[in-house]
């Protein structure tokens, strides 16, 4: 059976080789978190994609940070995936003992009547 996109990371599958992704609501939830995890400076030839998750590892967690990585999904998104609308961004403590923030981004994708949600934890 044929795929769409390859499914990150790659992974050997008996029957096509590598893992595919069949679907473009699984092809999109993939690319966007692609481009929230990845850092600035990171993708060859646009070194302004990503909004770099990896870059808040040591900050406090707080409303001022909340704020500051709520406007950069945003503005990412609008600039490269422009089909995707957000529809809520919202923190949680992933681990009281640790310092672990949980991230869940509500969105549609309204060209194909899809509403996803995708969760992370840095």
């Amino acid at each position: 059976m044929s795929g769409i996109a390859p499914k990150l990371p790659l992974m050997l599958d008996s029957s096509n080789g590598y893992a595919l992704l069949k679907t473009m609501r699984a092809m999109i939830k993939q690319n966007f978190k692609m481009l929230i995890l990845t850092v600035p400076g990171e993708r060859v030839m646009d070194p302004a994609y990503g909004v770099g998750m990896k870059t808040y590892l040591f900050n406090s967690f707080n409303e001022s940070t909340y704020t500051d990585i709520d406007s950069k999904i945003r503005e990412q998104t609008k600039t490269y995936m422009p089909f995707v609308k957000i529809r809520a961004i919202s923190f949680g403590a992933a681990d009281q003992d640790s310092s672990q923030l949980g991230i869940a981004i509500k969105y549609s994708i309204p060209r194909i009547g899809v509403t996803d949600l995708l969760e992370f934890t840095i």
